[in-house]
């Protein structure tokens, strides 16, 4: 063959050739683009919006643990932190649910664990979501659990209080007819018997108490309040308690402003720090309640001169059934329960019960309530408080921030 027509040949199929590679290399990228796009597909629109209406925590991860997506709570709770999926146990539910096909349920505590403060308890259910994907859903349950444990407690605690006075009652009887031929001791008897079923009946009283307080929606039926005669009713129901201890009460300030509340509430809740400030008091002293209005909150301050309140003990005072002094508690008659009941009706009232004290000065409670706003106050009303105006004094018993009392 002529040695021309070779080299066209040659020089024709080495041309095709590169024609052929050239279009090989321009259809990789091609390829490759739609393979990732099928190795990483994303939700479906309407997966998406089931999702973004669920209510519930919700994380998305894919084949290899990645976050897809993730509510915000879940990042609040702290399962999430970037892509990341931080719980292990979560992740080791996942691995397993994943491999298994089976959907899985766990408890998940985040924080320092059990029932203390600023630990968050979590329902998860992990599932597969289609042919990539693992689901996560977290359901809070931290105030169901903190609810159902002061519950039990409040049930043991209720339990341990009554058995006191009911034993008592009960070898007190049997006391009393085993002395039948003794007039002396059945007088004996009988004075311990009525100062126990008495102490029985203040329990019961406060027991009840609470239960009606947990139960009263403020916003739903409250009403404007006169605290004026909140302050006058409270004296009033204490003041033959603090005749027979040959204390004087005495009140300063007035208020002419109205708070919104329950005033049968907010008149137990002030009754409740009187009568404290009575039964810790020395004979022949003085409770000091006053009046005043600050920064758009109403204050009512009740001043003892008992033995007051170590530091480490104030912040404690305000739990059910606890007792700075249980030996005096007793003696007094005190359930345990007068300064919890305080703190639940400033919490349904939006405002809060703090205390001042120094051991062998005495101590004050103040209760904080919000003003009611955009409200006349009724003339009708501050007349109706005249009532215990005589029993006020010029000066507000208050103790300025300082701690010293004005």
């Amino acid at each position: 063959m002529d040695s021309s027509v070779v080299a066209a040949v040659a020089g024709l199929i080495g041309l095709l050739l590169g024609l052929s590679g050239l279009l090989v290399l321009r259809g990789t990228p091609r390829r490759r683009a739609d393979a990732s796009e099928i190795a990483e597909p994303g939700l479906t629109d309407g997966a998406a919006d089931v999702l973004s209406v669920i209510g519930q925590a919700y994380v998305v991860v894919d084949g290899v643990d990645g976050v897809v997506r993730a509510s915000p709570a879940a990042y609040a709770f702290g399962l999430v932190r970037g892509y990341v999926v931080v719980q292990e146990d979560l992740l080791r539910m996942i691995r397993t649910v994943r491999a298994t096909g089976v959907t899985g349920e766990c408890r998940l505590e985040i924080g320092p664990g059990g029932n203390q403060p600023g630990t968050t308890v979590l329902d998860m259910r992990v599932a597969i979501l289609g042919d990539e994907y693992v689901l996560l859903l977290a359901e809070d349950q931290t105030e169901i659990v903190r609810a159902q444990s002061v519950r039990s407690d409040f049930v043991a605690n209720v339990s341990h209080e009554l058995k006191t006075p009911v034993g008592a009652i009960r070898l007190l009887s049997e006391a009393i007819d085993d002395a039948a031929d003794d007039p002396e001791a059945i007088r004996h008897f009988t004075k311990s018997l009525h100062k126990e079923s008495a102490r029985l009946s203040a329990l019961v009283q406060d027991i009840m108490e609470l239960s009606r307080l947990q139960g009263t929606d403020v916003v739903a039926a409250g009403q404007p309040v006169d605290l004026d005669r909140v302050v006058g009713e409270a004296i009033d129901r204490n003041r033959l308690t603090a005749e027979s201890r040959e204390i004087k009460i005495v009140a300063g300030g007035r208020i002419n402003a109205q708070a919104f509340g329950d005033v049968d509430l907010l008149t137990t809740a002030l009754r409740n720090l009187i009568d404290n400030a009575i039964r810790y008091s020395p004979s022949g002293t003085r409770v000091g309640i006053g009046l005043r209005e600050r920064d758009g909150m109403i204050q009512i301050s009740v001043t003892d001169q008992g033995p007051g309140i170590s530091e480490e003990e104030q912040e404690r005072i305000f739990e059910r059934f606890y007792r700075v002094d249980a030996a005096r508690s007793r003696q007094t008659g005190g359930t345990g329960l007068g300064l919890s009941i305080v703190k639940h009706v400033m919490q349904q009232h939006g405002g809060e019960v703090t205390v001042w004290s120094r051991e062998g000065h005495g101590s004050t409670f103040t209760l904080s309530i919000p003003v009611m706003e955009d409200m006349d106050f009724p003339e009708t009303l501050a007349e109706s408080s005249s009532a215990h105006d005589d029993a006020r004094i010029g000066a507000t018993l208050i103790p300025e921030p300082n701690g010293e009392r004005a």
